[in-house]
């Protein structure tokens, strides 16, 4: 049974957890759940104030904002100004993942997370305050709201991290990650058949290491995704590294003797990025491939570094201790624990990958002419 530890009072940072929904394993459950003392977890902050956008018939945010003596609001306004008037206010969480909400045409879940932002924003703004704002995953499922909502965080000069836990979790084997500094070209495994949503876990990986290169991130010239069959031949064609693909593998004791995955049944998907400056980031999803993301890149004089990103693969999800210790100290501290340009670009590069994968084509992306 989950230990549920108080949260702590008195002179604790105090936030606001602006969320879609919270049931069994949503990310509200996970990430919030944590901060309101669940999973045996120590918070460190002090939940004053929660907004639920979507109250399915599995909530638990009721129970548990009672269990915990904390209001829930119907409106994210009130959600923020009022603990602001009643005690002050010194950080904002969104967890805008899950929830009943429609797809595009293009199979991206249409989430709220421009609204849940621009609400925020207002709520500050009426109280003239500026506090450290986290957000979940990927800004927005479109692009021009994706750069849109970084320019009012940037404008405003809030602090503000985002994405998800995949980035920080510790590779196995470990490496050192100066070897990144010469690497030419990137390839990380993704798996699941929810195309954008693990899709962007993938990308975000692939962001984080892609960024350590020499010189730092001088931005993405164009992405392309390939899908089934289509795959395959381009492997065949050396259009991608097949060896890095393999390698990446190797890393995975379950796969050891297992057979190459273009003999799977299972349509793989390919995102290809090319980057400004020459490098070349490849992720490569197939539905049951593995259950960890993983990955290989080509360094200095050809060698290949490989490793597996070890998350839990089933509650308590351990990986999500890590991240919420990592927004609590980003709230207590105000200080950005990674460039926040990495969730801009992460977010633009699934934006911009479902709409080539949409169109079935090689889209040129200016909006990501990003250098940091």
């Amino acid at each position: 049974m989950e230990t549920k530890n108080a949260i702590p009072k008195g002179n604790a940072k105090r936030v606001a957890a602006i969320i879609t929904e919270y049931r069994y394993n949503s990310h509200a459950d996970v990430i919030l759940g944590r901060l309101l003392g669940d999973f045996n977890y120590m918070p460190q902050v002090e939940v004053a104030a929660i907004y639920t956008d979507q109250v399915p018939d599995n909530d638990m945010s009721r129970a548990e904002a009672a269990r915990c003596q904390i209001p829930i609001y119907p409106t994210i306004s009130e959600a923020i100004v009022t603990p602001y008037q009643q005690g002050g206010l010194d950080g904002v969480v969104i967890i805008g993942e899950h929830g009943d909400y429609p797809d595009d045409e293009k199979g991206q879940k249409m989430y709220p997370r421009r609204r849940l932002l621009t609400e925020t924003l207002d709520a500050l703004e009426q109280c003239a305050l500026t506090v450290p704002i986290f957000s979940d995953k990927h800004l927005s499922y479109c692009i021009d709201d994706s750069l849109w909502m970084f320019r009012q965080l940037r404008s405003r000069g809030i602090p503000f991290m985002g994405g998800s836990s995949i980035p920080h979790i510790p590779p196995v084997p470990s490496f050192d990650p100066a070897l990144l500094q010469e690497a030419g070209e990137l390839l990380v495994i993704s798996f699941s058949n929810a195309i954008e949503a693990y899709g962007y876990h993938g990308l975000e990986l692939m962001q984080s290491m892609a960024e350590q290169r020499r010189g730092g991130e001088t931005g993405v010239q164009a992405v392309s995704v390939l899908q089934g069959d289509d795959v395959w031949e381009a492997m065949d064609a050396r259009e991608w590294p097949e060896d890095l693909m393999l390698r990446a593998l190797s890393c995975y004791p379950e796969r050891q003797g297992a057979a190459h995955p273009r003999l799977s049944p299972e349509a793989p998907i390919l995102f290809k990025v090319e980057y400004c400056d020459g490098f070349t980031g490849y992720v490569l999803q197939q539905d049951t491939i593995a259950d960890q993301w993983g990955f290989a890149f080509r360094g200095d004089g050809g060698t290949i570094t490989a490793a597996v990103s070890e998350t839990d693969t089933d509650r308590p999800w351990k990986h999500f201790a890590r991240l919420t210790a990592m927004i609590e100290q980003f709230i207590m501290t105000g200080r950005e624990p990674f460039p926040a340009e990495r969730i801009l670009m992460s977010s633009g590069l699934i934006n911009l990958a479902m709409e080539a994968l949409y169109r079935k084509q090689r889209l040129e992306t200016p909006e990501l002419h990003i250098r940091y």
